[in-house]
């Protein structure tokens, strides 16, 4: 019986692992959601299972309100399952409390959302600056500067957020995901808000540091073609894993 941290896998749908445990970054195992609607109980993810290597790269894919986001809600620890267990990095996330949850969160995950979530009043550097401040980096401005060079802001660096194209809001974005070094990276339809090319320069911004940091990369996505440039695909049909 495979087991993880102590906890034995029991599951029937769970596939055995071609890859070892210390070169996974995930582990799924029966993760369902349901939620209460007056007095109906209704599945937004039935029971899936699978495993996501160190450095990968995956697309969530499926039709809107197929459970997407849902999922990698719970993947980050942001959401409680109603069963099973995400292992993250060996680190069994439903097992903790919500303090333990989030101080895990800050240490292996950065995020990019569609919205950007930037802070309008702050600068480019005092956003990407913010999260290391939090964690008491002494060197954070220089960092910020390295990363917002990097995404090609430099020049822009000054510039109060709201001040910024969407295309620079999410490269911002970017940067500020990057600059704690995460090991995954979590991104909810990161190109929504943005032009074709914009989109696509992005987009292939994120699969650069991907492969020259090593950050798993999990996005979520309408887009096959996007998809169809990762090493990985979970598709959700309806709630199900595909």
């Amino acid at each position: 019986m495979p087991v993880i941290n102590n906890h034995p896998i029991t599951s029937k749908l769970f596939q055995p692992m071609t890859i070892p445990v210390d070169n996974l970054i995930f582990r799924v195992v029966d993760l369902a959601k349901q939620v209460q609607v007056n007095d109906a109980t209704l599945t937004i993810l039935h029971p899936s299972s699978f495993d996501i290597e160190r450095g990968a790269s995956v697309a969530i894919v499926g039709a809107s309100g197929s459970g997407k986001s849902t999922l990698l809600g719970l993947l980050a620890g942001l959401d409680t399952p109603s069963q099973g267990a995400v292992w993250l990095a060996g680190q069994s996330l439903t097992a903790l409390d919500e303090d333990g949850r989030a101080q895990l969160r800050g240490e292996l995950i950065g995020f990019v959302f569609q919205s950007f979530q930037l802070l309008p009043n702050l600068t480019a550097l005092e956003n990407v600056m913010l999260p290391l401040e939090l964690n008491g980096v002494k060197q954070a401005r220089q960092q910020a500067q390295e990363w917002l060079t990097r995404v090609g802001l430099a020049r822009r660096q000054h510039h109060r957020a709201q001040q910024l194209s969407g295309g620079e809001q999410q490269r911002v974005a970017i940067a500020r995901a990057f600059v704690v070094q995460p090991a995954v990276l979590l991104a909810d339809e990161p190109t929504g808000n943005l032009d074709a090319e914009t989109g696509a320069r992005i987009i292939d911004l994120l699969f650069e540091l991907n492969r020259e940091q090593g950050t798993t990369l999990v996005l979520v996505t309408h887009d096959s073609q996007l998809a169809a440039r990762c090493s990985q695909r979970l598709t959700l049909d309806a709630g199900h894993l595909a």
